[in-house]
């Protein structure tokens, strides 16, 4: 059984930032504004320093790459208390959501009809995605880097639904689920997991992970039919006005 700590490294590794460091065990991320997750530290394990000193770095840092500064800590966890003593507070802001259950469960087998997992990213794929055909540097090297498999479902001759998956560690890591409206409520979302969880078996991969707002109800039933279960919550917080001042403002 993995420790939250462990898990939220595994999903960091099949996320991957353009420029990461470490700060002690912590993990300072920037992908240019990509996603939450690649571009805050996560704050997980001992950073060599006291928090409010980490805090600082970690300013500093998004401050140096003009993004948000904020970190993604374990709910309820001692780092997190120790985040909301030094002055910081819960993101709510946050565009996706900043209340996130991370779900696992053992890789389901199925029928994916008219659905494949394909070696490379195609244009309807980066734009199910992604929203468009023509991504970013830092889009493309977050969503390509690592042994990745792009997930297709089609129907009436075009991609109506797509999904990434990384495997890191001996796990499937699941993200980027995505069904054209108009091909909505017609089982292609259980089609393409279906078809991507046989691929993750096919890499040596027993169980996925997910990770999936809290407030993202459909999706959170979607995964829960498919037999996966919440490991634990993470939340992203950012700095009141006092803590984190940026020197050049």
């Amino acid at each position: 059984m993995y420790a939250d700590e462990e898990l939220e490294m595994v999903c960091s590794k099949a996320w991957p930032p353009v420029v990461g460091e470490p700060l002690g065990q912590w993990r300072l991320r920037w992908a240019d504004g990509f996603t939450g997750r690649a571009n805050s530290a996560l704050a997980v394990g001992d950073p060599g320093m006291t928090v409010p000193a980490a805090l600082a770095a970690v300013c500093d840092f998004a401050h140096a790459r003009a993004i948000p500064p904020a970190v993604q800590v374990v709910q309820d966890s001692e780092q997190e208390r120790a985040v909301a003593a030094a002055g910081w507070g819960e993101q709510v802001g946050h565009a996706a959501g900043h209340r996130v259950s991370v779900l696992t469960g053992p890789l389901p087998a199925g029928p994916g009809p008219g659905a494949e997992v394909l070696d490379g990213p195609t244009s309807q794929w980066w734009e199910l995605t992604v929203g468009t055909s023509e991504p970013s540097v830092a889009e493309r090297h977050v969503m390509t880097t690592g042994k990745v498999g792009y997930g297709v479902v089609s129907a009436d001759g075009v991609t109506a639904g797509a999904v990434r998956g990384a495997i890191v560690d001996g796990w499937l890591h699941v993200s980027r689920l995505a069904v054209r409206p108009d091909f909505r409520r017609r089982g292609l979302a259980r089609a393409v997991l279906y078809a991507l969880a046989a691929w993750g078996r096919a890499q040596g991969a027993e169980q996925w992970v997910l990770q999936v707002a809290v407030d993202n109800t459909g999706a959170l039933a979607l995964y829960s039919g498919l037999g996966c279960t919440e490991h634990h919550r993470y939340r992203y917080w950012g700095p009141g006005q006092r803590t984190c001042e940026d020197p050049q403002s």
